[in-house]
């Protein structure tokens, strides 16, 4: 199989338990592999040059890595995804497909969230997120995201913010013209392990609510903080 034209964009900071997993599965099938490390201190940034990524340095806050990495990018198509989610089955050609599309240029596409967990609670998630995509249009970064760069560049790209940069990016691009890929996006459970299923699923929606309502991300990534 061809390299997909595509500048994979992953955020990371002290990311060296999950991160050779994602990257195995990007190898080898992306034209590109960009690390935006933010100062980790467990070996992060080594492991991603064993694997063939180039690193960047970023200050911390996932917008502010996001859009260095997509300003480093050289491919015509950007994917942006988390260090602990790892691309499942059949996403390759997910995107193949997705790109052919004679609209692409306008839209962005958008992976099913899974999570690495058999327990009941982690598929009662899966379904939360399904119905918040399907009906709200709001897919999270640790489902990725694959954007052409120029339809990137034009909505002005990820605001450099501590937080909620999916969403603002997300709502930038509109419901209209996000894509439901068929390929799941695994993302390790470890955070909901440890916070509580139900603790961690609502603390998330009230930072969002705190979004919707104006505060500022800063405020809501403070919050965030103290109760990690």
């Amino acid at each position: 199989m061809n390299l997909l034209p595509a500048s994979a964009l992953i955020p990371t900071l002290n990311a060296a338990a999950t991160l050779p997993a994602t990257l195995a599965a990007l190898r080898g099938s992306v034209a590109e592999i960009i690390i935006s490390d933010c100062g980790s201190t467990d070996g992060t940034p080594d492991i991603a040059r064993e694997h063939g990524a180039l690193v960047i340095p970023a200050a911390r806050g996932r917008g502010v890595q996001l859009r260095a990495a997509a300003e480093a990018a050289t491919q015509p198509w950007l994917l942006a995804l988390h260090a602990d989610t790892k691309p499942g089955p059949g996403w390759q050609a997910a995107i193949a497909d997705f790109i052919a599309r004679p609209a692409v240029a306008a839209e962005a596409g958008y992976f099913r969230f899974t999570l690495n967990d058999p327990a009941p609670e982690a598929r009662r998630l899966e379904a939360m997120v399904a119905w918040r995509c399907h009906w709200l249009g709001l897919p999270y970064g640790d489902q990725g995201l694959l954007i052409g760069r120029d339809f990137y560049r034009a909505l002005g790209g990820y605001e450099a913010i501590p937080l909620m940069e999916d969403v603002a990016l997300i709502r930038r691009i509109g419901r209209k013209r996000l894509v439901a890929l068929p390929a799941d996006f695994i993302t390790s459970a470890e955070k909901w392990q440890r916070d509580g299923w139900y603790a961690r699923s609502a603390r998330n929606l009230f930072c969002l609510s705190l979004w919707f309502a104006g505060f500022a991300p800063e405020r809501i990534a403070g919050f965030y903080a103290r109760r990690r």
